[in-house]
């Protein structure tokens, strides 16, 4: 961008910054954009033994937002990726569903089957999309976190309750934290 209008690199970035009355931020890939594309992440993608998801848990929530990696897998890496291999739709979802809930030991979730929780999102992929991040301060002590909202969820249904609809929650939250390993250790007792 700095090239294209004829001003140093450091001009561009503080000109951007300033957007939105300085409160923008840019995002600068270090990790996994080494040859200025993500052939190197498609790659891992394609491996057996890769899962959908991300390490931090929310631990970084001041400088990154892992949250919307969901919405990016569906959008971007099946519908929006102009260069390179792209995944199926079905590939997609089968990651971020039973693949995962398979590794965690979730056999009670992951598919949509007779006898299973009934956790199901409903999406119109023409519309799904990412916002920007965000930054908000709703921490204790006034801490601050990223936020990235995304459209096109028509409804997500946790335990057979819509907690989700049109993109607006809708105050019901019937799930529960499960942590790794306690429903294997739920099942043996």
């Amino acid at each position: 961008m700095a090239k294209d209008k004829g001003v140093a690199t450091l001009e561009m970035i503080y000109d951007l910054m300033l957007e939105s009355d300085g409160k923008e931020l840019l995002y600068f890939p270090i990790y996994n954009y080494t040859e200025m594309n993500y052939d190197n992440v498609y790659t891992m993608m394609q491996h057996p033994q890769s899962i959908m998801g991300l390490s931090d848990g929310g631990a970084h929530v001041g400088t990154i937002c892992d949250s919307s990696f969901p919405t990016y897998l569906l959008s971007y890496w099946t519908r929006d990726r102009k260069r390179g291999g792209k995944l199926e739709l079905a590939d997609a979802i089968r990651r971020l569903t039973s693949d995962i809930a398979d590794y965690s030991g979730m056999v009670d979730r992951g598919r949509l089957k007779v006898g299973l929780k009934a956790n199901i999102n409903v999406i119109n992929m023409d519309k799904l999309r990412l916002f920007a991040p965000h930054m908000v301060q709703d921490l204790p002590a006034g801490g601050q976190r990223l936020l990235q909202e995304a459209q096109g969820y028509r409804a997500v249904i946790v335990a057979g309750e819509v907690v989700l609809e049109n993109d607006a929650l809708t105050g019901k939250y019937p799930g529960r934290l499960v942590r790794m390993g306690q429903l294997e250790q739920q099942a043996a007792a």
